[in-house]
C-alpha cells in the first residue's frame, strides 16, 4: 500500500464571515468567480464536476464547462442522447462541484435540471470554433466505436458536406439548466476546522446556516 499519510496542506488564506453571506447564494458565487476567474494560478475557473445517477444507481461524474450562471442558476452544454443526457432525462437532479485550490475554496451545489431554449442552445453553439461545431455533429458520445479512424472519416465526410455552409446546431445537441435548491460554500482554515455556509432554498426563499466542519 502507498503511504500518502504525511501529504497535506495548511488552508490559512481566508475566511468566511458571517457579514460575507447574501439574500440570494447566486451572488455569493459571483464573487468567488470573480476571483478565481482572475488569480494567475487558476487555469479554468469554469471548470466543473457534474454528477448524475445511472440507471443502477450509482453516481458517475465528469468534468464540464461552466458556459453561463445567472440567479437562476448555472448553464452547461451536451450532447443530450449522451449517458449524462438519459441520466438527465430519467432523473433531473444533480451535484456540481467547483474545486479552486489555489483559494483554498470549494462550492457544491444540488440542482434540478431542466433543458434551455433552443433559441439559447442555438445562440452559444453559433459561437464555438466551427471544428467544435463539427465534431458535435461527428461524435456519438459514449457510444462504442471501431477506432479513432473511424472518427477521423466521419470529420472529413462533415467537411465535405458543410463545406462553404454554415454548421448549425444538431438536434441532440443543447443546453441544461441547473436551478439550485442547495448551495455550500466551503472556505479552508488552519486546524481543519474549515468555513461552511449552507443556502437551503426552502418556502419560496433562501435560508442561510454555518455547518461544522
Amino acid at each position: 500500500m502507498e503511504n500518502l499519510h504525511d501529504k497535506r496542506q495548511v488552508y490559512e488564506q481566508f475566511e468566511l464571515h458571517d457579514h460575507e453571506v447574501k439574500e440570494n447564494p447566486m451572488e455569493h458565487f459571483k464573487e468567488w468567480f470573480a476571483d478565481a476567474d482572475k488569480h494567475p494560478d487558476i487555469f479554468e475557473a469554469n471548470a466543473m464536476i457534474l454528477s448524475t445517477i445511472d440507471d443502477d444507481g450509482c453516481p458517475r461524474t465528469r468534468a464540464m464547462l461552466l458556459k453561463s450562471y445567472s440567479k437562476e442558476g448555472f448553464v452547461f452544454y451536451t450532447n443530450y442522447n449522451s449517458k449524462k443526457g438519459k441520466s438527465i432525462d430519467k432523473n433531473k437532479v444533480a451535484c456540481l462541484y467547483f474545486f479552486w485550490p489555489a483559494l483554498e475554496r470549494q462550492v457544491m451545489i444540488k440542482a434540478r435540471l431542466e433543458k434551455v431554449s433552443p433559441e439559447m442552445s442555438d445562440e452559444y453553439f453559433a459561437s464555438r470554433p466551427r471544428g467544435s461545431r463539427l465534431g458535435a455533429w461527428a461524435s456519438e458520445q459514449g457510444e462504442e466505436i471501431p477506432g479513432k479512424a473511424y472518427l477521423a472519416q466521419k470529420l472529413q465526410d462533415l467537411e465535405k458536406e458543410f463545406e462553404g455552409k454554415e454548421v448549425t446546431r444538431p438536434p441532440h445537441w443543447g443546453g441544461y439548466l441547473a436551478k439550485p435548491y442547495e448551495i455550500e460554500f466551503w472556505q479552508g482554515r488552519p486546524n481543519r476546522l474549515h468555513d461552511r455556509i449552507v443556502y437551503q432554498f426552502q418556502d419560496g426563499k433562501w435560508k442561510t446556516s454555518r455547518l461544522a466542519p
